[in-house]
């Protein structure tokens, strides 16, 4: 455990409770905190963690954009995906964490190249899903979050584990939190 990773489980810990409370200013610390963690990634081998931080870093741009209040209301409103786009969507992330994993465990001496491309990938459309306010996106990173504490512990990065532990209690309040909001507005 390092000063570093210590200030990047800071940084992503305030990223997801301003989230849950769909707080513009989650971004801010997203984009501090996945900085942070492309340095711990590359040190400990896991090269698409590393990578999927600079995902990160954009989306947070872009979330920072697309939560902007408009005029006609302070937040925007949730959405929700029928089935048949969730199906999809699972198919999708099954074929590239494949294809993605397997090109990493032949180029590459990437740790778990399977599980870290698996993680990665799912936790690209996650990462859209809360920018575009997606009510399932809470759903989606409780899966995530449960496979990356393995993946972390593996790779000797204990208090990111943890954090991810706390990830999957705060995903599921997150979901929660949205839902009853999800709920309000469609009444």
């Amino acid at each position: 455990m390092s000063a570093l990773e210590v200030c990047a489980v800071v940084l992503a810990l305030i990223y997801v409770l301003l989230a849950i409370q769909q707080l513009r200013a989650c971004w801010i610390a997203a984009i501090a905190s996945a900085a942070l963690y492309i340095l711990i990634f590359w040190q400990v081998q896991l090269y698409l963690e590393a990578a999927l931080q600079i995902f990160y870093i954009a989306m947070s741009v872009y979330g920072w954009a697309a939560w902007r209040p408009n005029e006609a209301q302070s937040v925007a409103a949730i959405r929700t995906w029928p089935l048949s786009y969730h199906g999809a969507a699972c198919f999708a992330v099954l074929m590239a964490s494949m294809a993605l994993g397997s090109l990493m465990d032949s180029l590459t001496d990437a740790a778990s190249p399977y599980v870290d491309a698996a993680t990665t990938v799912s936790a690209l459309l996650a990462t859209w899903m809360v920018a575009q306010r997606l009510l399932e996106n809470w759903l989606y990173w409780i899966a995530i979050d449960l496979a990356s504490v393995g993946l972390y512990l593996s790779r000797d990065l204990t208090l990111t584990a943890g954090l991810f532990a706390a990830y999957v209690v705060l995903a599921g309040l997150g979901y929660r939190t949205w839902r009853r909001q999800w709920c309000q507005q469609s009444a």
